[in-house]
């Protein structure tokens, strides 16, 4: 069980390429990570995250596995870096507007595409967006109520 302290806690580990960030309260400790790649996650070693263990794309292979989601990772060059990554997320329903998300996400769209996003999200609530999943202040104009 998780104390209150602990909930909170975000660690992050780096080779320059690529970031991997863990989460500990979500971790459900299914083992994946290390059974499949010992050489970067390894439990019996402090920091038990070697990211010279293996290559970055074998590293974002393997944390795509992760079925918690407690371990997720962003590639330095082609991302805004978060500037304070949080251990949970924010779902804000806003009086007649969009849907607010805070935290870092990864969306993926009908086609499959995925898009990381950092800080605050406006998901669309009231169907009118022409920017779909995202809002672009349609609930305005059709005077969506919700």
């Amino acid at each position: 069980m998780q104390d209150a302290a602990s909930e909170g806690i975000t660690k992050t580990y780096t080779n320059g390429k690529i970031t991997v960030v863990w989460k500990p309260a979500v971790c459900i400790h299914s083992k994946i990570c290390w059974t499949q790649l010992i050489e970067v996650f390894n439990p019996r070693k402090r920091p038990w995250v070697t990211m010279e263990g293996a290559d970055s794309q074998r590293i974002a292979e393997q944390v795509d596995r992760c079925p918690s989601k407690a371990l997720s990772y962003f590639r330095n060059e082609e991302s805004v870096q978060p500037e304070d990554i949080q251990a949970e997320s924010i779902v804000e329903p806003l009086p007649n507007g969009p849907l607010l998300v805070y935290g870092n996400l990864r969306v993926k769209d009908a086609s499959g595409k995925e898009t990381q996003k950092n800080k605050v999200t406006a998901f669309c609530r009231c169907g009118g967006s022409g920017n779909k999943p995202y809002c672009d202040g349609s609930h305005v104009k059709i005077g969506f109520v919700g």
